[in-house]
C-alpha cells in the first residue's frame, strides 16, 4: 500500500515522490548487487528501504528486521582488531582494483576471450569501485564509532536498531497527532460565505 493512500498522511508532490522512488530503488538494487559483489551491501539495502519507507508501508515494515541484521553484521565486523584490519584491507583492495580498471592496462597474453571483454567500462566502472571502497571506509569508521567501544557490540547493534524503530514510531505518532489537530482546527472554523456582488 502506498502511504499517500492512508488518510493520516499528506500526499507528497510528484517531484518528491519520484525522487523517493528513484533514490530508494537505486539504493536497494545497488545494495542487493553489493551483497554478492564487493561493497557494503546490507547497509545500502537498509538505506534504500529507509528512503522507500517514506512512501510505502511495506518498506517501513521490512526496514527494522533488515536494519537489525545490518547493524549485527556491522558490529561483528568491528568486534576485533583483526576484523577491522581485514575490512580496511578489503576497502583498499576495492579502490586499487577500481584504479587499475580505470587505467585500462594492456590485455595480458593469458586472457582467453576477445580483447573487448578485458575490463569493460573503463573509468565508469573503476570510479564506481573506488566510490564503493570509500563508502566501505565510511561505514567501517561509523561501525567502529557506534559499536567498537561496546563490551557486547552485538547487543549494542540490536539496541541501536530497536531505538531507531522507536524513533520512527514516535515520529509517526507525532505526525498523526499534528494532522488530527489540523483536522479538528479546520472543522471548528466556520465556513466563510462568499461575498455578494453589490
Amino acid at each position: 500500500m502506498v502511504k499517500s493512500e492512508l488518510p493520516r498522511r499528506k500526499r507528497p508532490g510528484w517531484l518528491r515522490r519520484t525522487g523517493i522512488e528513484i533514490l530508494g530503488w537505486t539504493l536497494v538494487v545497488v545494495g542487493i548487487g553489493a551483497l554478492v559483489l564487493p561493497g557494503p551491501g546490507l547497509l545500502t539495502v537498509v538505506a534504500g528501504l529507509a528512503v522507500l519507507s517514506q512512501q510505502y508501508v511495506w518498506a517501513e515494515k521490512q526496514l527494522h528486521p533488515i536494519k537489525v541484521k545490518a547493524f549485527h553484521a556491522a558490529a561483528l565486523g568491528v568486534k576485533t582488531w583483526p576484523r577491522i584490519v581485514i575490512s580496511f584491507l578489503g576497502g583498499v583492495w576495492i579502490i586499487a582494483v577500481g584504479i587499475v580498471w580505470g587505467l585500462q592496462p594492456a590485455v595480458p597474453g593469458w586472457w582467453p576471450i576477445h580483447d573487448d571483454w578485458w575490463l569493460p567500462g573503463g573509468w565508469g566502472t573503476g570510479s564506481t569501485m573506488i566510490f564503493s571502497g570509500l563508502i566501505a571506509f565510511a561505514l567501517i569508521i561509523y561501525s567502529i564509532h557506534r559499536f567498537g567501544r561496546k563490551r557486547d557490540p552485538i547487543r549494542a547493534a540490536k539496541e541501536a536498531a530497536d531505538e531507531s524503530a522507536k524513533e520512527v514510531q514516535r515520529d509517526a505518532h507525532e505526525e498523526a497527532a499534528r494532522e488530527e489537530a489540523d483536522w479538528r482546527e479546520a472543522a471548528r472554523e466556520p465556513a466563510q460565505e462568499p461575498r455578494r456582488a453589490e
